[in-house]
């Protein structure tokens, strides 16, 4: 027997989890209703669903979203990716090597960060069951049991924003976020406007203009919202422009929350000292796993800047409750936690997350703390 960590003992032959299946499983899953943003509407949830099975049966789930906009990751992509060049370092391996399976998958291939979190995810998932503890243990510890996640709130009119926004109050949430870049910056400012007279000084505002936006059109919003006590504006303008959000997000109307501006630590490095951006979306397909987004976590945490963790629109209850692990692992998450699946007609879990009394917490069961429903994920299932 040896010790590990808070002095549990693990046996020699605990030590040893063979891998003996890899499967990459391509879904589609319908939403209960479009989403719409400022360059991408997304009408069906397309995810890759990563399921690895040891010898001793255990099973750990992965999963990440399409974001071809974003990562450049596409369906057909992530599936080969896994198939052609992270099953083969996996088959067969010793699943407690974990962190050093995760780090080989992802030096296998260059880009193809989606494919590289769904890996990791099933990973810690797989070890957690097997040692009957939770994935976050094995990342370094909770240092919260639940967060505030929030809803995107996108439609047509800002009338069924309000209606809308006034039903998911009474289902629990206190934070919203408005999908703004659709629309004219002008309808965009009075929408903004419109809800918080009607949801109150109490609940969350921010705003997500998806790169949508001028440098004109994103200054004009955050002047003419400071009354409207949004907490943070997201990327408000393509990467080509970055010199221009950093004038805005200068000029101390409305905090900039990068997104799309970010692909690694190195980014927020930079666009964290020049004060381009006041806080940071982190995602665990855009970090390619857990690990790296929670070492980014702490490069924001000293830089000073504040945190959101999101999943993209819209994986299940397996990426959400990876993201949620990963939110309540991570030193800062001051902005909020946007879970997607949510947003689904359906799930692939039996036991899909829940928000209650404005707060989700922590999944207390091993690995992800889900019991995928394997029937579903062959419903969904696509070649």
């Amino acid at each position: 027997m040896i010790s590990q960590g808070g002095g549990a003992l693990i046996s020699d032959v605990e030590r040893s989890l063979v891998i003996r299946r890899v499967d990459a499983i391509a879904v589609k899953v319908p939403l209960e209703k479009p989403m719409v943003m400022a360059l991408e509407r997304v009408d069906l949830a397309e995810n890759l669903v990563v399921r690895i099975e040891a010898e001793n049966g255990v099973v750990g789930w992965g999963e990440a979203t399409v974001a071809p906009t974003m990562t450049g990751d596409t369906l057909a992509g992530m599936v080969a990716a896994v198939r052609e060049k992270m099953i083969s370092i996996l088959q067969n391996a010793n699943a407690m090597e974990r962190a050093d399976l995760a780090r080989r998958c992802r030096n296998s291939i260059e880009h193809n960060s989606g494919a590289k979190a769904a890996i990791e995810i099933a990973l810690l998932d797989l070890l957690g069951r097997h040692l009957n503890v939770s994935a976050v243990d094995l990342v370094g510890g909770a240092l919260r049991q639940k967060v505030e996640p929030m809803w995107l709130l996108g439609n047509s009119v800002v009338a069924e924003d309000i209606s809308e926004a006034e039903k998911k109050i009474s289902e629990g949430y206190h934070f919203f976020k408005l999908k703004v870049g659709v629309k004219a910056v002008e309808e965009e400012i009075e929408a903004a406007h419109a809800i918080r007279k009607q949801v109150g000084p109490d609940v969350r505002l921010c705003a997500d203009a998806n790169a949508g936006w001028s440098a004109r059109e994103a200054l004009q919003y955050a002047r003419s919202t400071v009354e409207a006590g949004l907490e943070f504006l997201e990327q408000p303008l393509p990467n080509r422009e970055l010199a221009a959000m950093r004038t805005v997000n200068q000029q101390n109307l409305l905090p900039i929350c990068g997104d799309e501006c970010i692909s690694h630590t190195g980014d927020i490095l930079t666009l964290g000292q020049n004060q381009t951006i006041a806080g940071a979306n982190l995602k665990i397909i855009k970090a390619g796993g857990v690990t790296p987004l929670l070492e980014a976590a702490s490069l924001c945490a000293r830089l000073g800047l504040s945190v959101t963790l999101a999943g993209k629109v819209a994986g299940t209850s397996i990426s959400a409750a990876a993201t949620l692990l990963t939110a309540c692992a991570s030193p800062v998450v001051d902005w909020g936690v946007n879970l997607t699946h949510v947003y689904l007609a359906d799930d692939v879990v039996r036991d899909p997350i829940l928000i209650k009394d404005g707060t989700v917490r922590m999944r207390q069961g091993p690995g992800l703390g889900i019991d995928v429903d394997e029937d579903a994920i062959d419903r969904f299932s696509v070649s």
